[in-house]
């Protein structure tokens, strides 16, 4: 609540256009009161807001971690239906320090330590409160007058977050403060740039992109030296795989010193499979990407289809839609007769993007068949290691 009016009194100052939207996961009945009260509230500041429902759980897994998720997919789909620029989200520091502690219980290394970002989502997510406590926010609506809804499961101490917010409370007294849980959070953040950075020198010696696959060279493979090698194979399978968080430690071990012997392995959504002495192709799995998606007509584009590929419309093409974007496959691959000309094996262009019209094949761009349209990858795969 907070965010929203601070939002409001900087776009009126800046000319810039806010747009709302309240997220109900359907976990509480009181919920779609809340919404409705954002909803009076931003009607009275003049604002447009829409309320985004979560209906695909399947009473499975971590509820938390299933909400987060899901939460980012609807806002993430929300923006691109609207054209906004940015999404602002109102973590505090408070919920930085929590996340610090939560991390810290499950043995995090740098990379966990450093906690939530100011922005990700490649910039799309944004979080202007991070450096402000739960308190100032609280004061500063109270001054104002301005009503706010406590969440009742903040108290519910079966989640994890609340006890660390119990704890913090204990470890005050200590010198573990928010502030200083902050600081350490914002060391570990310049710690993991610099192993970034170091990461991203390291894949572009021994590492080569062909297309959405991945060549490692044989030195690339043995992991476990220092934090660098391991760090970009984790992240060619997050990639490629399009995986939000990490492979397990051992899994990406175990995948590695497979490939070493000369045997192909399968790991987050990605085959595997070794090159003679040269080391080892990762291509994306074909049985495991995203299903259809529509092409808006008018734009001739799809915002992102398999988590790294846009799509786009080149040339006018005169067969009428509605067009979709889905895996090439075997049945498309057979329409493409000058595919092996393209250089890249049977079993990776299995699973790139191909345009397809109530299943007529329009175009496979990366198949020698581009018809008009073109397939590019975002980000890359050296962008990514820069953020991952």
């Amino acid at each position: 609540m907070a965010l929203l009016h601070l939002a409001h009194d900087w776009a009126q100052a800046q000319g810039v256009t806010v747009c709302v939207a309240t997220v109900n996961h359907g976990l509480r009945a009181a919920a779609a009161d809340e919404a409705a009260m954002v909803a009076r509230v931003c009607a009275g500041l003049g604002l447009s807001h829409t309320t985004l429902l979560w209906q695909g759980w399947d009473q499975r897994g971590n509820v938390q971690a299933e909400a987060r998720d899901a939460r980012r997919a609807l806002l993430a789909a929300w923006a691109a239906d609207l054209g906004l620029s940015a999404v602002l989200l109102g973590h505090t520091a408070d919920d930085q320090a929590e996340t610090f502690l939560m991390r810290l219980a499950r043995g995090s290394g740098v990379d966990g330590l450093a906690g939530m970002s100011s922005w990700e989502g490649g910039g799309l997510f944004l979080r202007p409160l991070l450096p402000v406590s739960r308190a100032a926010l609280r004061d500063w609506l109270t001054t104002r007058g301005i009503a706010w809804v406590d969440d009742p499961s903040n108290d519910d101490t079966r989640f994890d977050r609340v006890k660390a917010r119990q704890m913090l409370a204990m470890l005050t007294p200590l010198g573990l403060t928010v502030d200083r849980l902050n600081d350490t959070a914002a060391h570990m953040q310049r710690a993991r740039g610099t192993l970034r950075s170091a990461a991203a020198d390291w894949a572009a010696r021994f590492v080569r992109a062909e297309w959405g696959d991945l060549i490692f060279a044989h030195e690339a493979l043995h992991l476990g030296h220092t934090d660098t090698e391991a760090r970009v194979f984790a992240a060619a399978v997050q990639w490629i795989g399009g995986a939000s968080y990490r492979p397990r430690y051992d899994a990406l071990m175990d995948a590695a010193a497979a490939l070493r012997q000369g045997k192909a392995r399968t790991l987050g959504g990605v085959q595997m499979v070794p090159e003679g002495k040269t080391g080892a192709r990762l291509t994306r799995e074909a049985s495991a990407v995203q299903g259809p998606v529509p092409v808006m007509a008018a734009q001739g584009a799809v915002p992102q289809w398999d988590g790294r590929w846009h799509v786009v419309q080149t040339v006018p093409n005169p067969t009428p839609g509605p067009w979709h974007i889905a895996a090439l496959g075997e049945a498309g691959l057979s329409l493409c007769p000058s595919w092996r000309e393209t250089g890249l094996p049977r079993t990776s262009l299995l699973a790139t993007p191909a345009v397809w019209s109530d299943g007529t094949l329009i175009a496979a761009p990366l198949a020698g068949f581009a018809n008009g349209w073109q397939a590019n990858l975002s980000p890359t795969f050296e962008r990514f290691v820069l953020s991952h």
